[in-house]
């Protein structure tokens, strides 16, 4: 990986000013949520397992980037609200893998619901139809961005 100083200070900018926007994104539609709500952490735990389906705490972990024992935090608070289930491995029975529950789907639907409609409303009022054009476009891009990350 080329260094910092290395790169060139357009590089260095666009690389700035990403962060800087994509954090306000993310802090704006965190928000947006009530006291007590699901975080963003605990969606996308919700989200991988309703996606991908049952996965064992250590590679939950590791997908997302965090400790094992922060996992095991989020996974014991998930569990104590009944979104995910924890059980035995039917392979191999030393090993628990973790479920999202219908409760759980529940919730992320209306998790996503509710920011999908912050985001649409602000798309449809804010911008034009040109202006939707380019942000679809770069989406792909932005996808690819935060698997390199």
């Amino acid at each position: 990986m080329a260094e910092l100083k290395e790169l060139s200070p357009e590089v260095v900018r666009a690389g700035a000013d990403l962060r800087v926007v994509v954090g306000r994104i993310a802090r704006r539609l965190r928000q947006a949520h009530e006291v007590g709500d699901v975080t963003l952490s605990d969606v996308s735990v919700l989200a991988r397992l309703d996606r991908d389906g049952p996965n064992t705490p250590s590679a939950l972990a590791e997908l997302e980037r965090i400790r094992p024992q922060a996992m095991g935090v989020t996974l014991s608070a998930l569990e104590g609200r009944g979104l995910v289930t924890r059980q035995a491995d039917g392979k191999d029975g030393r090993k628990l893998l973790t479920s999202i529950t219908d409760a759980g789907r529940t919730m992320l639907s209306e998790r996503r619901s509710a920011s999908v409609q912050r985001l649409t409303r602000a798309l449809a009022e804010e911008f034009t139809a040109a202006e939707r054009r380019k942000l679809l476009a770069v989406l792909p891009l932005l996808d690819r961005l935060a698997e390199r990350l």
